[in-house]
């Protein structure tokens, strides 16, 4: 046993009792002393269709209950290398979007003035813009993985700059990005011209659709996309809307022709090595997930995403 936070055992407390922390970690009240932490951000006010996602942080840490330290695939003991633990929940003012932007930027400045990496479970998408904003301040821009249906580039939605589907667009304008270091992926569905995910690509981002990756391992991708990305500081926005809705029901804007779970995992274990300075698992929406298994694989994808962060893999 090390001196780090270790998840509660399932054969010290039932899987059903104990703290309702994401994988029943001890919780922080700030993210002093940690090296990576978890962080919730319960907002679904910059949603465009279903609503739910404010719900999504607690029912992602009720589903990972079953989580355990070791990764057997991958090898993976982050809590053997890093101090760990769940600081709770950024407390978002739920009447007004745009003040929630500067909130949840305020939150990850003190976040990573810590040092720590955060893990963040939303909430919808709006949420990436601030914490990029923060990640900026601190890094520099920074290399992107977006994974999603959706490119998120909107200009605006309903004449608002705050919302949902424009949090990528909103970082760029802010200069929070590395052109030539971003990557979307899963990317599908209709839309409203023949070119709207080519607004990306005129940036010089990398847009890998959904097509491109039917029946393939994205083993390869992620050889690439490690390539791209070399030694820039890197961050992951995990939209669970990019698995197709079979595995995950439980969002607001589901889409066909999604990607696996499998596919999925391919693309977090493909990210080890990288310099990741933060993740963000989005747009799980529980009164749309009745089985819970959404919420369940996002919790998976967050502890994936904690295995292959810099310190993890020692």
């Amino acid at each position: 046993m090390t001196g780090f936070n270790q998840p509660l055992g399932g054969n010290d407390m039932p899987r059903f009792g104990g703290p309702a922390t994401m994988m029943r970690l001890p919780s922080a009240s700030s993210a002093a002393g940690l090296d990576a932490c978890f962080v919730g951000i319960p907002m679904d006010i910059g949603t465009s269709n279903r609503p739910g996602t404010r719900l999504g942080p607690r029912q992602i840490r009720d589903e990972s209950r079953m989580l355990r330290p070791y990764n057997m695939a991958t090898g993976a003991a982050p809590f053997d290398r890093m101090q760990v633990a769940d600081i709770g929940d950024v407390p978002i003012n739920t009447f007004d979007l745009k003040k929630s932007v500067d909130i949840i930027a305020a939150f990850y400045r003190e976040v990573l003035d810590h040092g720590a990496v955060p893990l963040t479970l939303g909430g919808d998408h709006t949420l990436t813009w601030p914490i990029l904003r923060a990640m900026k301040e601190r890094h520099g821009p920074v290399a992107l993985i977006h994974v999603d249906a959706h490119a998120d580039i909107n200009e605006a939605m309903f004449g608002e700059t705050a919302a949902h589907g424009c949090p990528f667009r909103r970082a760029w304008e802010e200069g929070c990005l590395q052109n030539d270091r971003v990557v979307q992926i899963g990317l599908r569905g209709t839309g409203y011209a023949a070119d709207d995910f080519d607004w990306g690509r005129s940036q010089g981002w990398t847009v890998v659709q959904a097509e491109e990756c039917w029946y393939r391992s994205l083993a390869p991708l992620m050889e690439r996309v490690r390539a791209t990305v070399g030694d820039a500081p890197c961050y992951l926005s995990f939209d669970i809307d990019s698995l197709d809705p079979a595995f995950a029901p439980g969002t607001g804007t589901v889409e066909p022709g999604g990607l696996t779970t499998w596919q999925a995992l391919e693309i977090v274990r493909g990210a080890a090595g990288l310099n990741l300075v933060g993740c963000d698992l989005v747009e799980v929406s529980p009164p749309y997930d009745p089985s819970g298994n959404t919420a369940l694989i996002g919790a998976n994808l967050l502890y994936e995403m904690l295995c292959v962060l810099p310190k993890a893999r020692g």
